[in-house]
């Protein structure tokens, strides 16, 4: 049987007591003036036309689970939401809007925004460095896409235009620095250009020095990598790619799966959207099915990060 038969995906009372038992695991709270005591908190549902409403009688304001979440002010029915927040929380590669918009059955604006409303979901919070004493960080940086009009213009004024025939460099490219633990989490950062000093003050903020530093033979590397319990690198324009632990083939195998979802699957991002994309690939790789998440463990974790994130259409635009 299909997962997606289950009665919270098609009913939309189900629908809210799902998210309800999620987001108040602990006891319902009003997200407004954050009374917990369920004395003090009426439930409504049967005196009003609107499913899940409850009052708090500390600050008499009404409210449902939606407020204080990325589903606040939506007019996207709940059962909807949750279809969409498991599709893209199953789809390895992503599922573009226009799915959304032809699976669902709402519009491609509204799609478009849903599904930017779930990549801020899957932003991960403040997090402390990564690793500790025996493990090891691999860290590399990656070029896709051109970047803003501004960006893409030589001193000159002129664009960059690269020959035919030829690889082109990351000029005028968005430039992305990532960083993964062997057997634990990725963390991707978009920076306008990768410098030595941007570059190592992202590895330095989020790795612990404790660590190992495992990167290819750029010079970007060089002088941050001397803060580590080691740095190994390897040459890979000398076509050397391992040599015993020293190697960086898991951060390539974490741009590989980005840069085939972005090409194949979302084909246009706005520059100002990238940092978006790259929570949504990086939630995915950090809850694998190697970790022994799967694709229903995935899509209610996700529904946990939603309180307390807000995004509107006019601070996304």
């Amino acid at each position: 049987m299909s997962v997606l038969t289950a009665a919270h995906f098609h009913n939309e009372a189900a629908a809210y007591e799902f998210v309800e038992s999620r987001i108040w695991a602990k006891g319902v709270n009003c997200p407004h003036c954050g009374n917990a005591d369920e004395a003090k908190i009426g439930n409504l549902a049967g005196a009003s036309t609107r499913i899940g409403v409850r009052k708090c009688y500390a600050c008499r304001k009404p409210f449902t689970v939606k407020v204080g979440t990325i589903f606040e002010a939506s007019h996207i029915a709940l059962h909807l939401w949750l279809q969409a927040i498991f599709l893209m929380a199953s789809s390895k590669k992503g599922i573009s809007s226009n799915q959304l918009h032809r699976t669902l059955g709402i519009t491609l604006k509204s799609a478009w925004f849903m599904s930017h409303r779930i990549r801020e979901a899957m932003r991960a919070g403040s997090l402390g460095p990564m690793g500790g004493a025996g493990s090891i960080i691999e860290a590399d940086e990656t070029y896709f896409g051109q970047n803003d009009v501004q960006s893409t213009m030589r001193a000159d004024g002129q664009p960059y235009k690269y020959k035919s025939g030829k690889k082109p460099g990351p000029a005028g490219k968005r430039a992305v620095v990532a960083l993964v633990e062997r057997g634990g989490d990725v963390r991707s950062f978009h920076v306008d250009k990768a410098t030595k000093v941007n570059v190592a003050a992202i590895v330095a903020q989020n790795v612990n020095h404790e660590a190992v530093l495992n990167t290819d033979e750029s010079r970007l590397y060089t002088e941050v990598g001397a803060l580590f319990a080691a740095h190994h690198t390897v040459n890979h324009s000398g076509k050397e790619y391992v040599r015993g632990d020293a190697y960086t083939n898991t951060i390539e195998g974490v741009f590989s799966i980005f840069k085939r979802g972005m090409k194949g699957i979302y084909q246009h991002c706005g520059e100002k959207h990238l940092h978006r994309y790259l929570a949504e690939y990086d939630f995915r790789y950090n809850n694998r099915v190697a970790r022994g998440i799967d694709d229903v463990n995935r899509a209610e974790r996700l529904l946990k990060g939603f309180s307390g994130k807000r995004l509107t259409y006019q601070t996304i635009n």
